[in-house]
C-alpha cells in the first residue's frame, strides 16, 4: 500500500514570509521517514477570491476553476500540516478564506500545526483547531511552536533552525503522531467507501 500523502500548507502569501522557510524545514525532517510522503502546498498557488458563495460548500461545492483546483488538492491528500503565522491572535485571512471554500475534502483527515511568532503562534493554532473540528478534520495534540527568540533570530540575525536544536524533536513528535493518524484514518475512510459501494 502507498504511503499516506501529507500536504505541508504554507498559510500566508505576504512578501518576505517566514512560513515558507518553516515549511521546507518540516519537509526536510519528514523526508527521512518511511511511513509518509510530504509535499509543500503553497496558498500562493491557489489564489481564491473572497468567499461570497450563496451557500456553504457543506451543501454544494463551489464550482469555479479556482475552487476546484484548491478542493482537488485537499481531496487527494491524506493529512495536513498547517504552517501558520499569528495575525491578531488568529490565523491569516487568506488561510481562513481558503478553508471557507471546502468542506468534504479535508473531512476525516488529520491536521497538525506549526505556529510561529508571539507565543509560538499558539493562539493561531488554537483558532485553527476550532476550524479544523468544524470541517470534520482530526486536529492533533502534538504541535510545533516557534517562539519569538528563534523566529527573530532567523528573520533578523541570520540564524537557522540548526541554531535552535530543541525545535527538531518537536517536529519528530508531531510527525510520529500525524503518520499514525494518517494511516489509521485512511484505512477507516477506505473501509467506509467499500461499505457504501
Amino acid at each position: 500500500m502507498s504511503k499516506p500523502r501529507i500536504g505541508i500548507i504554507i498559510s500566508t502569501t505576504r512578501e518576505g514570509r517566514f512560513g515558507e522557510r518553516a515549511a521546507h524545514w518540516v519537509a526536510e525532517l519528514a523526508a527521512s521517514r518511511n511511513d509518509i510522503e510530504t509535499e509543500i502546498v503553497d496558498l500562493r498557488d491557489y489564489p481564491l477570491p473572497f468567499f461570497e458563495a450563496v451557500s456553504s460548500p457543506r451543501f454544494a461545492p463551489i464550482d469555479t476553476p479556482e475552487a476546484r483546483k484548491w478542493a482537488g488538492k485537499l481531496a487527494e491528500l491524506d493529512g495536513y500540516v498547517f504552517v501558520t503565522a499569528e495575525y491578531n491572535h488568529s490565523i491569516s485571512g487568506v488561510l481562513k478564506n481558503a478553508l471557507d471554500f471546502v468542506f468534504a475534502e479535508p473531512a476525516r483527515k488529520p491536521a497538525a500545526f506549526v505556529g510561529y511568532g508571539a507565543v509560538g503562534g499558539a493562539r493561531a493554532v488554537e483558532q485553527l483547531r476550532l476550524i479544523a473540528v468544524e470541517l470534520s478534520m482530526v486536529p492533533l495534540n502534538r504541535a510545533v511552536h516557534i517562539n519569538m527568540e528563534p523566529f527573530k533570530g532567523m528573520l533578523m540575525d541570520g540564524k537557522d533552525f540548526a541554531d535552535y536544536p530543541y525545535l527538531a524533536p518537536t517536529v519528530d513528535a508531531m510527525l510520529e503522531e500525524l503518520a499514525w493518524y494518517a494511516q489509521t484514518l485512511r484505512a477507516g475512510r477506505n473501509a467506509a467507501d467499500l461499505k457504501a459501494a
